[in-house]
This record gives C-alpha cells, structure tokens and sequence, in this order.
C-alpha cells in the first residue's frame, strides 16, 4: 500500500529515515510537518510502504499488472540452441542468477568473473580481442563442424575480479528518477561533505546516442532498465536484439562464430527484452525497514547516510506507481573512488577504484556481501570499505559496544 509522503520529524534523520512518531496517515498533510523530499528538493506525493518480496508496485494499472506477469513468466524461461542462446553464456535463464532468495527477482549470489589487463603506464586494456571484459564460463558445446566451449581467463589478464548478481527489487523506481536527481545528488554532496562526494557516471545511451547518468551495474555503466535487459540477454544469455544485434565472439575470436548454429537475430523485435524490462520494471523494492531508532542515528553519526542515502524520490510521471514516489534504496546510485575495495576494473565511465554505491535495502536476506562476497559478516563488510569510504570505517572501529550493536541491528534490518 502506499501512505500519504510526510516527514516525520525535522532534520535529516527524521526526513530521510522515518524516525519519530508517524502522522495519522489518513488525514490530510499538516502543514506544521514538512513533505518529504529528497536531498534534490523533489518533493514526494508518496511514501512507498508494505508489500513482500516478489510483489509488484502497489497501484498498478491492468495493463501493467498483465505486463508484469508475463514478464515474471519470460524471466523464468529457460533458453536453448533453437532459441538463440550461446555460443557462450552465463545461464541458460534470468532465473540462472536471480531466482532467489527470497523470491523471483533476487539473488543467489553467482558470482561472475571480469578480467583485465594493468598496462605499465597505468592504462587499462579490456582485453576484447581476448573476451574481456566479461567471461562466459558456459558453451553449447557440439554443433556441426565444431565444438564450443565456455571461455578462460586468457594469460595476457592481470586485472581479475569477482562480480555477485544483484537483486533487481525496486529498479524500476530507480529507472523513473530523472538523471537531474543523481547530478543534483552529487552536488549536495560536494557542497556539504567534498571528501565523500560521488560523482554521476556519465555513459552512453545506445537507443539515442546521448549521453546520460547511468544508474545499473556495479559501476553505474549502464543508463536504463531496458539497456539492462538487452545486455543481459546478449551477454548472459547470447541471446541478440536489436538494441544489442552483435554476438559474443567466443574467447574474443569472432571468427568461430561461423559455427553459430542460429545466426540471425534472436529476438529480431526485441519483445522478449520488453517483457524482460516490464518484470523488473513493476517489481516492488523490498519490504520497508525498521528505520528509526538508535542503529539509525549511528548511522548517520559515522557518515554511513551520505553515499548510503536513505530515501530518493522518483520524477514526475503520468503512470501513477512511478509518480513521485519516496523510495528508501539506502544508496546514492553514484560512482565513488573505494580504494582497495574497487575491482581494478575500468568500465563505462568508472575508473579502477570506482564502485557505485551498493543499495542496502534488502540487505537482511544476503549471505554474502561487496561486489566480491569477500564479507560474510556486516561488521566484514564495513571492515573492507576503503577510499572514500575509510572515514567511515574507522568511526565504527572506534564505536562503543551498545553503538557498534545498534548500528549491526540496525542494517540487519534492511
């Protein structure tokens, strides 16, 4: 359901992550308690709130209800050779990383490889010629004059990193936030705390040719939901369209694409990359957090709350679930330089160290965390942030016990 967007007390902590005693949600706004907005100044018409994991946005027209149900449908199925997929790939599905937990949508922590290599004069090389930057570990093995199988790490790479599948709840609220939401995030931050302002990475969008922020991947390479599906189509699946008509060249060698058994385009109208786009587009962001209480001002004390941003408020829009809508990621969607913490892998806009800001709502059903589920523990995780994230790791190293305990059960309920 959705609750009338108001403030529930005054400062940061009580705009942005609900602390204090909530207003009569079914009278009118009082004009004595502030809107919510956001750090942009977008003022909220709701605050997204119930819902479980799986769900899809309350308020959803009919249409869009059929549309993500038909989308959750194609997300579950399971390509083959006489669909498209390969020559090489990741998963034969959507589901082969996002089946769960706790429902279609989420993560089961696949970890995915990205290689590289660090040139002496300090310059990246993607290594395409050798597959890079992404390797594809599977292959559709015999077909006729050849047998395809699934890519290694070439020699030539000394730049290697682990990359966890992220779950996709709530994206499609990320998606409706104008790209002058994330600019003007970026500039409070610079404006109030420049040693931890991200910057918006700036990348193309393939549709138009513009550039735009992109707000999708561990390195904010890419823009748009629907650029995030035919991605991954092409480069989990091998499945080609439109917007992506161009086939992995196994191991970098496009000429064993001679073999393909299927070389016209696979989804030659781009439908299925729609239905793709309309699931997680409609799907709901995690169930809401116990956000108040002492975890929470910790969090703010040490600086977690600047690039973890609790609340974000989407544009205006004429379909009535995406119109300006508080939503509650607990990240800033930018791109921020994480020292050590960053995989060494240059990607769109994004330098070695950069990282963007990982969400944390739907932190409390991860197993593992980072990009690299090096971290098993939160205390792991906060205990590897570097760059401009170091501040922040030595004011929770120096945290009293009952702090260091509010703060854990605080981000254990996200």
């Amino acid at each position: 359901m959705r609750k009338a967007a108001r403030a529930a007390g005054a400062g940061l902590l009580a705009a942005f992550l609900g602390c204090g005693r909530p207003a009569d949600l079914g009278t009118p706004p009082d004009a004595a308690v502030p809107p919510v907005a956001d750090v942009s100044g977008q003022v909220a018409k709701t605050d997204l709130a119930g819902g479980a994991y799986g769900d899809p946005l309350p308020g959803l027209s009919a249409n869009e209800q059929s549309r993500f149900l038909d989308g959750r449908r194609a997300f579950a199925l399971n390509e083959s050779n006489l669909t498209g997929l390969g020559p090489v790939f990741n998963a034969i599905s959507c589901t082969g990383c996002h089946d769960a937990p706790p429902a279609l949508g989420g993560t089961n922590q696949r970890v995915e490889i990205r290689f590289g290599r660090r040139n002496a004069d300090g310059t990246f090389d993607p290594l395409t010629s050798r597959g890079g930057t992404l390797l594809h570990d599977h292959a559709i093995g015999a077909v006729a004059g050849f047998t395809y199988v699934g890519e290694t790490v070439p020699a030539q790479a000394n730049v290697t990193a682990g990359r966890r599948t992220q779950p996709l709840f709530g994206l499609g609220l990320v998606d409706a936030t104008p790209d002058s939401t994330f600019r003007a995030i970026a500039a409070y931050q610079a404006a109030r705390t420049p040693q931890l302002a991200g910057r918006a990475a700036s990348v193309v969008d393939p549709g138009t040719g513009l550039a735009v922020v992109g707000k999708f991947g561990w390195k904010s390479q890419i823009p748009t939901l629907f650029q995030f599906s035919g991605d991954a189509a092409l480069n989990e699946l091998g499945i080609t369209s439109p917007l992506f008509p161009d086939e992995v060249c196994p191991g970098g060698d496009c000429s064993l694409l001679a073999f393909n058994p299927l070389p016209a385009m696979n989804d030659p109208d781009g439908k299925d990359v729609q239905r793709f786009t309309d699931f997680m587009r409609f799907l709901g962001p995690p169930p809401p957090a116990h956000a108040g209480g002492p975890g929470a001002v910790v969090f703010e004390s040490i600086g977690c709350a600047v690039c973890h941003l609790p609340l974000i408020v989407t544009g205006a829009s004429s379909e009535p679930s995406f119109d300006r809508v508080a939503y509650h990621p607990y990240s800033d969607f930018l791109l921020h330089d994480m020292g050590t913490l960053g995989d060494g892998i240059v990607q769109g806009d994004a330098r070695p160290q950069e990282m963007r800001t990982a969400p944390l709502w739907g932190l409390s059903v991860q197993g593992q965390m980072l990009h690299d589920v090096r971290a098993t523990t939160l205390a792991a995780a906060i205990a590897a942030h570097d760059g401009q994230g170091a501040a922040s790791r030595a004011a929770f190293a120096a945290l009293g016990d009952a702090d260091r305990a509010a703060l854990l059960d605080f981000l254990g309920s996200l």
